[in-house]
């Protein structure tokens, strides 16, 4: 990625990111491509019956552990009543949703500000399908997962169509959690 240059006078910021920020550290990846090496973590706890609590703190990345987290960030996985829960939370599949949509919403709009384009407003409705009889282990030729998510984005941009477009399709093929969910991953579990 090449952050472009706005016609007439630079902005230091466009759609909310610094753009100063932006080309420094793309031009500290290019200079030394081990800052992009990062490793991402999550640590769970079962509370009781479909509850259990995620949190999120520490990473590694740009070269070194990161320490810009003073506490952790919490989430907590529920289920609804009819899948035996007590709505205590999002299911982990909504919270699939969730990654994916600001995922490639944050990747839209770097790539956006990259480009030089000014986003004015831009929103994103999931949807995505399951058959429970694949997580229940009814039915062996059904997948457990989704079969098929739909994401619809709304955009107001200072832009044409055609610009539009490249930039949803570009964003579609860079963005990270769009990339693990639409391809193969491996999963390694094992007992601690």
């Amino acid at each position: 990625m090449t952050v472009q240059p706005m016609a007439g006078e630079m902005k230091t910021t466009l759609n909310g990111l610094d753009v100063m920020a932006a080309s420094q550290t793309i031009g500290a990846i290019k200079a030394d491509e081990s800052l992009a090496r990062f490793q991402f973590r999550a640590k769970n706890t079962w509370v009781g019956g479909g509850e259990n609590r995620s949190t999120i703190r520490d990473f590694y990345g740009a070269g070194r552990e990161d320490d810009s987290r003073e506490t952790a960030f919490e989430f907590t996985n529920g289920e609804p009543p009819v899948l035996l829960g007590n709505n205590e939370g999002a299911n982990p599949v909504e919270y699939l949703l969730h990654a994916l949509a600001g995922c490639v919403t944050t990747t839209f709009v770097l790539h956006a500000m990259a480009r030089g384009i000014e986003i004015h407003s831009l929103s994103t409705e999931l949807e995505g399908d399951m058959d429970l009889r694949g997580l229940l282990g009814l039915d062996d030729s059904v997948s457990p997962g989704y079969e098929e998510i739909r994401i619809r984005m709304h955009v107001d941009a200072a832009c044409s169509e055609e610009e539009l477009e490249d930039l949803m399709r570009y964003a579609e093929a860079h963005s990270p959690v769009c990339n693990t969910v639409c391809r193969p991953v491996p999963v390694k579990l094992s007992r601690a």
